[in-house]
C-alpha cells in the first residue's frame, strides 16, 4: 500500500487538546515536509497552526453548517481537497462520522487509540503506586505511524518568539524583570489553585520586584477576579479579555514561564517551549496530559497521602465532594521556590 501524500487531520475540541497536536503536526512537516497536512478543527483555533509549513486549516462549524448532515458536506470538502487519508486525533461521534464517509468514499483511515481502559484503571489504583501512561503527544504520533510516517517526537524544533505588536509592547512596558504568566482557573473547580491561595503566590512574587507577571483567563467572573488581584500588586497585569488569540499566542511566546493549572494555557506556552509549571488537584499528569516536553519535576501535585483516590477522573469532573479542595495540599510557598529555582 502506497503512503498517503495529503493527510486530513481532525481535532476538533477541546483547546488544550487542539494545541497539543501542534508539536506533534510540527513534528511531521519538520520531518516529512513534502506531505501535505489539512487540519479539520474551529476556526477560533487556526493560528496555532499558523507557523507550520505544508499545513491547511479547514474550518469546521459543527454548531452551524456543519451541523448534522452538514459533516457530510465537511466530508466532501476535505475530499475535494485532495486528501488521501485521515488520520481522526479525536475519536468522537462527530469526527467517526467524518472519518466514516470518508472511508466510504475509498479514503484510508487511522483514529486514534484513547487509552480509556488503561485510564479507568489509573482511576480505580488507589494507593501509593501510579504508573504513567503513554502522553497523549504519543498517541497522537501512533496515529502517523499506522499511516506510514513514525515520528520521533525528540526531534521537535521550537519556533522562534512571535515578534510583538506595538499594542503588546505597550502593554508589557520596557522591563528588565522575568516575565511570568499565571492562569488560575481551569474547566471544573477541584482543577483550580484556591484563589486565596493563588493570590499569596502573586504577592511573593511581586514582592521580590524580579517579575513581571501577566494574568490570563476567560469569562466575566474570572476576569473580574483578575483585574481585582491585578490592582493590589504594581508588577501585575490582567490581560484576560483584553487580546485576540493571535495577541495572546504573541504574548504566551514571549514569557519566561507559565505558571498553570491543568488547563489549556500550559499547553499553549508548551506550544512555544515555555518552561510550565503545572498544579495538580484530582487529576494527575500520569493520565497522559503533561504539556508537551515539560520534565516531571514541573508537576506540582496534591498530596495522595491524604487524597489516596488521586486521580478520581481524567478530566477532573468526577471527583468525592472532600477532595474538591484537594489543591490546598500544594504550599504557596512550594510554588514560588519552583518558580524561583527554574528562573
Amino acid at each position: 500500500m502506497s503512503k498517503p501524500k495529503h493527510i486530513l487531520v481532525i481535532r476538533l475540541s477541546a483547546m488544550g487538546d487542539v494545541a497539543m497536536t501542534v508539536p506533534v503536526l510540527r513534528t511531521f512537516a519538520q520531518t516529512y515536509p513534502t506531505i501535505a497536512l489539512t487540519v479539520l478543527t474551529r476556526p477560533f483555533y487556526q493560528p496555532f497552526f499558523e507557523d507550520i509549513p505544508n499545513l491547511n486549516v479547514l474550518e469546521a462549524d459543527v454548531y452551524g453548517k456543519h451541523k448534522g448532515l452538514g459533516l457530510f458536506h465537511l466530508a466532501r470538502e476535505a475530499k475535494s481537497k485532495g486528501i488521501d487519508a485521515v488520520a481522526d486525533l479525536h475519536n468522537v461521534i462527530r469526527s467517526k462520522m467524518i472519518t466514516k464517509y470518508l472511508w466510504a468514499m475509498g479514503v484510508r483511515t487511522v483514529t486514534i487509540h484513547k487509552g480509556r481502559a488503561e485510564k479507568k484503571k489509573l482511576i480505580k489504583a488507589a494507593g501509593p503506586e501510579l504508573t504513567p501512561l503513554k502522553s497523549t503527544h504519543q498517541r497522537y504520533a501512533d496515529v502517523f505511524a499506522k499511516l506510514g510516517y513514525p515520528l520521533d517526537l525528540k526531534t521537535h524544533t521550537f519556533p522562534k518568539r512571535k515578534p510583538l505588536s506595538s499594542r503588546l509592547l505597550d502593554i508589557m512596558g520596557e522591563h528588565a524583570q522575568k516575565a511570568i504568566g499565571i492562569a488560575p482557573f481551569a474547566a471544573y473547580k477541584s482543577k483550580m489553585y484556591p484563589f486565596e491561595l493563588m493570590k499569596e503566590v502573586v504577592k511573593q512574587l511581586d514582592a521580590s520586584a524580579n517579575y513581571r507577571i501577566f494574568l490570563f483567563g476567560g469569562g466575566k467572573e474570572e476576569i473580574e477576579d483578575l483585574n481585582t488581584l491585578a490592582l493590589l500588586f504594581p508588577n501585575v497585569t490582567n490581560v484576560a479579555g483584553k487580546l485576540t488569540i493571535e495577541e495572546e499566542l504573541a504574548l504566551i511566546s514571549n514569557l519566561d514561564l507559565m505558571l498553570s493549572m491543568d488547563s489549556s494555557n500550559g499547553h499553549l506556552a508548551a506550544m512555544y517551549g515555555i518552561p510550565v509549571i503545572t498544579l495538580w488537584g484530582v487529576t494527575h499528569p500520569y493520565a497522559g496530559f503533561v504539556p508537551f516536553q515539560q520534565p516531571e519535576t514541573n508537576q506540582l501535585t496534591a498530596d495522595r497521602s491524604q487524597y489516596p483516590l488521586i486521580p478520581t477522573s481524567v478530566y477532573g469532573n468526577k471527583y468525592p465532594s472532600e477532595y474538591e479542595n484537594a489543591m490546598e495540599t500544594i504550599a504557596p510557598e512550594s510554588i514560588v521556590t519552583k518558580i524561583k529555582a527554574l528562573l
